[in-house]
């Protein structure tokens, strides 16, 4: 509620009482003077008594306001006010289309993807997860080679060659992920008796692994693998290999130490287990050829120098026969 005071609420004698304006400002400070102001006399009560804001001499409208509408001078078209707000529409707009650059949208698609990124396993009744994106150039570690014999008894191939590299400033972190890859994958591909061949030509010391990923390996499998794992076959086995095999032995079982059969190339494995669907590496097979060629290289070294030695000796008839036999075995290799 607005209330109007009366000029005549105003004492009037505080007007006569107010000094006349200076002409000019004292700057020197000689003639300081104090104005005392007396205020005027308001009754602030909330009754209507004389001197009262809600008295009736304050809240009386005068009678003279009388307001005529049709006097009223309203604006014309030519003095409205135009809006030009849409001049900085294109600027609004930028920083929209810049804002909706900065934060893409985030699709269902693109979140499928993401899931796929991780998987959740369960190993020693333990929930781990994957990091499926860490290991993908590695998955080709562990794959499935087919049945052998009668009923479904896997054939399980661990390739090293696919091990990542121990330079590697994260090589912990993908060997922990490839790790669970391998015993959760392990667990899917075996239904009842299976055997794995590890696959060790073709492959670097730095990325050969170590002695405790393979020990933590062995104890991470579960109790069903260890018992109906019935032939562990190391194929082009290197003098490495075989001593951390004599290392961990004491920390594996006898059991599990008889299973362990060591073959030299190719060859030799399919004479063992159907080869149809067993995938071998192409730098390993190249690396059994290399070792099949030297190793005929190396057996013609030998008989020539026997045949060497024997000529020395060719009056003896117990030489004859001999170098008659390593013809006969230079022919045979030819």
């Amino acid at each position: 509620m607005d209330i109007s005071f009366n000029e005549t609420v105003l004492n009037s004698n505080a007007a006569e009482m107010r000094p006349e304006p200076p002409n000019s400002l004292d700057l020197d400070g000689s003639n300081p003077r104090r104005i005392k102001l007396i205020a005027p006399n308001i009754n602030l009560s909330l009754d209507q008594s004389e001197g009262s804001l809600l008295s009736d001499d304050n809240l009386d409208t005068p009678d003279e306001i009388d307001i005529n509408v049709d006097d009223l001078e309203t604006p014309d078209e030519a003095d409205s006010f135009e809006y030009t707000g849409h001049e900085e529409q294109p600027v609004s707009k930028e920083i929209s289309q810049d804002a909706s650059d900065s934060i893409p949208e985030y699709t269902a698609e693109e979140e499928r993807e993401d899931n796929k990124l991780w998987r959740t396993v369960v190993i020693g009744d333990q929930e781990q997860r994957i990091d499926m994106k860490a290991i993908e150039p590695y998955k080709k570690v562990i794959s499935h080679g087919g049945y052998y014999g009668d009923g479904l008894n896997a054939i399980i191939v661990f390739a090293a060659c696919f091990l990542p590299d121990s330079s590697r400033t994260d090589y912990h972190y993908v060997m922990e992920n490839l790790f669970l890859y391998v015993i959760s994958t392990l667990e899917l591909m075996v239904a009842e008796d299976y055997m794995v061949v590890y696959l060790n030509g073709a492959t670097p010391r730095r990325r050969m692994p170590g002695l405790g990923w393979m020990k933590r390996c062995y104890q991470m499998i579960d109790r069903r693998l260890r018992k109906n794992l019935k032939s562990f076959i190391i194929v082009h086995p290197s003098w490495f290999i075989r001593t951390i095999l004599a290392v961990t032995r004491p920390f594996i079982s006898s059991k599990f130490s008889s299973k362990i059969q060591y073959v030299s190339t190719l060859a030799e494995l399919s004479e063992l287990i159907p080869m149809e669907y067993v995938n071998i590496p192409e730098s390993i097979v190249k690396h059994d050829e290399d070792r099949s060629f030297q190793r005929r290289v190396r057996l013609d070294e030998e008989l020539r120098e026997e045949s060497a030695k024997a000529s020395c000796l060719s009056n003896d008839p117990e030489i004859t026969s001999v170098q008659q036999d390593v013809d006969m075995k230079l022919n045979e290799n030819s």
